[in-house]
């Protein structure tokens, strides 16, 4: 059964940096994309991250210059290193996995707090 298992998630002080990972299991056919979405409450879904193949990454504007996605293809793993976190970034964090199959498939989702 396919599974991906996020964790990194926790409670940060403004400026802090934190790491998430997502490992996906179960999948038998190639990932394309890799990325993370967040959700803040009281609001929508938002993309955050994605990175495609090897290399070709994606970022929200609120995040490029201190948000990092990176992937490690033979582990199915990715990772967004997030620096210089503020406040506004305070989401749950979740992880979406897309294969040559065109199927999608989502993470449980790991909390990230930033306060003072």
């Amino acid at each position: 059964q396919v599974q991906l298992v996020e964790s990194g998630g926790g409670l940060v002080r403004p400026g802090g940096s934190l790491r998430l990972s997502c490992a996906a299991s179960g999948i038998i056919v190639s990932i394309t994309t890799m990325g993370w979405y967040r959700q803040a409450p009281g609001k929508q879904r938002e993309l955050v991250a994605t990175i495609f193949g090897g290399s070709s990454t994606n970022y929200a504007d609120s995040v490029k210059g201190r948000f990092t996605i990176s992937r490690d293809n033979a582990k199915n793993t990715v990772f967004l290193q997030m620096n210089s976190l503020k406040p506004e970034d305070t989401a749950v964090y979740y992880c979406r996995v897309s294969t040559i199959l065109s199927r999608n498939y989502w993470g449980q989702g790991t909390q990230v707090t930033v306060s003072s």
